[in-house]
């Protein structure tokens, strides 16, 4: 059965949702590492469901690469101070932009990613091999 386009997009808005609801559960129940890595490896996880809801017929490397070079676009734009003055008037920017750069988070986000990948192409894989030929 063949995955339409509006069903993709739908399932990628689930998944979305879902990455941001752990998120927060984990900010509400823990504290320090596990809270701070996991929401960075989250973050891109979200942004690795954006890239696929705008352009869902990219391959798997390709959405992949997308999504972790605009998280680490994003945290390097920290060095600039711009995130912080904008997060300090809002919340939603405080959470999209972040606050100060941290170094780590660079490696957090392929964390995020590459496991979405790795499960996009086996999925892909296995469509495409129960497809019909002819």
């Amino acid at each position: 059965m063949s995955i339409t386009s509006r069903r993709c997009r739908i399932l990628l808005l689930a998944a979305a949702a879902l990455f941001l609801l752990v998120a927060l559960v984990v900010r509400a129940a823990a504290d320090g590492g596990l809270e701070q890595h996991s929401g960075t490896a989250l973050y891109a996880s979200m942004v690795w469901a954006g890239v696929l809801f705008l352009r869902p017929r990219l391959s798997p490397p390709t959405a992949g690469a997308i999504a972790i070079a605009f998280c680490w676009a994003v945290e390097v734009s920290q060095l600039t101070g711009v995130p912080a003055a904008l997060s300090a008037r809002s919340l939603l920017a405080r959470l999209a932009l972040g606050v100060q750069f941290d170094p780590v988070d660079l490696a957090w986000y392929p964390v995020g990613v590459l496991p979405l990948v790795a499960v996009h192409r086996i999925v892909g894989a296995r469509a495409r091999h129960r497809q019909p030929t002819g």
